[in-house]
């Protein structure tokens, strides 16, 4: 099966077709070494997914990184799997420490870096991964629209953009006739609504654009296994740790907990399955750095809330 086919339960991200778990890539050549990458990859494929998220600045915050392991270590999977047409590849531009904003020399750059490291010559999926205000619209979305007019990309996405920003590049795209974001990849969860809901999400629904979440699991938080009183072995827990000691942290897990039990769920694919049900989201994104934590994972795509589930986790987070 193809990238663009659709099987049971996926959505439809422009032209391409995706699973409801995107994998995030940005623990591969960190917390995952390459083998421990290449076996979670092996399974969330076999898993059912499809959808894999990557930046070329992955993971350049790592001490000896200097950015593009992530893609280094996806490309080298894809070469030794012969899978490139099964799988949907994202990944992004503008944050890399040698590459930095979105002027149209460093995207034509970045590009470049991006598949040779990924040992492909397309990307399915090209963001934005941080706006530039110094940089006007018409020149980076011109830029990625030679990309797309020569096969280097198959279609565009923006992340950690204004709605004002957002509204004005789809404007222009409109009016110049060029490629248009077809996604956005907002930081959304249930410990972080208002960084999506409102302005931002009115703005993806009005012109249909698919959101893909990231900080799905607020950097592990919502999976359940930080706990007041708990210590986790984790290079995350501190991006966790902040929701613990909050009220709403607390309403959150005691919700997760509830409808966990009703589902024999893990709190995690709770987690997921309340992002999944949101208007716009087609597929929240949510790394794992073993094999092990992949289950809770992929289990979002059979698990499906009722609205009183809903209801419970939309006032808990409220």
């Amino acid at each position: 099966m193809t990238a663009t086919q659709s099987p049971r339960n996926h959505q439809p991200l422009g032209s391409l077709s995706v699973s409801p778990l995107s994998l995030g890539g940005n623990v591969f050549g960190w917390t995952a070494d390459e083998a421990e990458s290449c076996a979670v990859l092996d399974a969330y494929v076999a898993g059912g997914g499809n959808f894999i998220d990557t930046a070329d600045a992955y993971s350049a915050w790592v001490p000896g990184n200097k950015g593009g392991e992530s893609e280094t270590v996806l490309g080298n999977w894809l070469a030794s799997r012969g899978n490139r047409s099964d799988v949907v590849i994202a990944t992004k531009v503008g944050a890399h420490p040698d590459l930095k904003g979105l002027s149209a020399a460093t995207i034509k750059s970045a590009v470049d870096g991006s598949l040779t490291r990924l040992r492909t010559d397309y990307i399915d999926l090209y963001y934005t991964h941080y706006d530039d205000e110094s940089v006007e619209v018409g020149e980076f979305l011109t830029a990625l629209d030679d990309l797309v007019r020569a096969g280097k990309v198959r279609e565009i996405a923006a992340s950690n953009i204004s709605a004002k920003r957002l509204e004005e590049s789809l404007a222009f795209s409109a009016r110049e006739g060029l490629a248009r974001y077809v996604a956005l990849q907002p930081h959304y969860n249930l410990v972080s609504r208002d960084t999506y809901e409102g302005e931002l999400a009115d703005v993806a629904a009005r012109h249909g654009l698919a959101a893909v979440p990231y900080f799905a699991l607020a950097s592990g938080f919502l999976t359940g296994k930080y706990r007041p009183g708990t210590t986790v072995d984790s290079a995350r827990s501190g991006g966790a740790l902040k929701y613990v000691d909050t009220d709403r942290g607390r309403r959150v897990l005691q919700a997760l907990d509830t409808v966990a039990a009703a589902h024999e769920a893990e709190p995690a694919t709770i987690a997921l399955a309340w992002l999944a049900a949101q208007p716009t989201v087609a597929a929240p994104i949510a790394s794992a750095r073993t094999v092990e934590q992949l289950p809770a994972l992929l289990a979002v795509a059979d698990l499906t809330l009722t609205d009183a589930e809903l209801a419970l986790l939309n006032e808990a987070s409220a």
